[in-house]
């Protein structure tokens, strides 16, 4: 798709660039122009360098998408068996939500010292052991969106997670629990996007704190 959008913002220009030289070659083979034939070509002219400037435009204004990476790991879904029926289906039918309508392809849900969930591409490490990150997000009560994984120090506390994971939200359950999602694409998460899972995460919050 991303080679596709490519190839259309190249038309523009190669339009304008193309009917350019087919004015300039009818001019210079032209003898004797007329009144008319000038004003067509610079009205030519006028549509050719706007082509190219719609063009070069469209190079700046529509930025490349993230690259994406297949994470390490193996698709899987873990969900603790000791849960009632109804936090099941909760962290059910919310992962499945968040791993078809967001870029995020793994995810944990950690609630008062335990794991309730893992689904997603799943690495072999399941011990999930919260680090200064992740205990931060719950002590602010505030996601932290960690862009580019690579680029944080912090990022060896996410060994829960594909060791290539690109990006990070680390979204707190209330007070006791936190929401760690991982995604394939570094800067993939658009504000919508964080938005709707914190209103999600509030949802799920609510239901876990009523259920156990």
């Amino acid at each position: 798709m991303s080679d596709t959008n490519a190839i259309l913002r190249q038309i523009p220009i190669v339009v304008g660039s193309l009917a350019g030289t087919l004015l300039l070659v009818n001019r210079l083979l032209t003898d004797n122009l007329t009144t008319w034939q000038v004003r067509s070509d610079v009205l030519g002219a006028i549509i050719c360098a706007v082509l190219i400037l719609t063009g070069l435009l469209w190079q700046r204004v529509q930025p490349k998408p993230p690259d994406s990476v297949i994470l390490l790991g193996e698709e899987g879904l873990e969900l603790a068996e000791d849960l009632p029926d109804s936090v099941q289906r909760e962290l059910a039918w919310s992962s499945q939500l968040l791993l078809t309508n967001t870029v995020t392809k793994t995810l944990v849900v950690w609630y008062r010292g335990r794991v309730l969930l893992r689904r997603g591409i799943l690495p072999e490490q399941a011990t999930v052991e919260l680090g200064a990150i992740a205990e931060r997000a719950i002590k602010t009560q505030k996601p932290i969106y960690l862009v580019k994984l690579d680029l944080y120090p912090g990022r060896l506390e996410f060994n829960y997670l594909p060791n290539n994971t690109q990006g990070v939200i680390c979204q707190p359950l209330g007070t006791e629990g936190l929401m760690i999602l991982g995604a394939n694409a570094p800067r993939s998460y658009s504000k919508q996007d964080e938005t709707w899972i914190a209103g999600l995460a509030e949802k799920l919050a609510d239901t876990l704190q009523r259920e156990l």
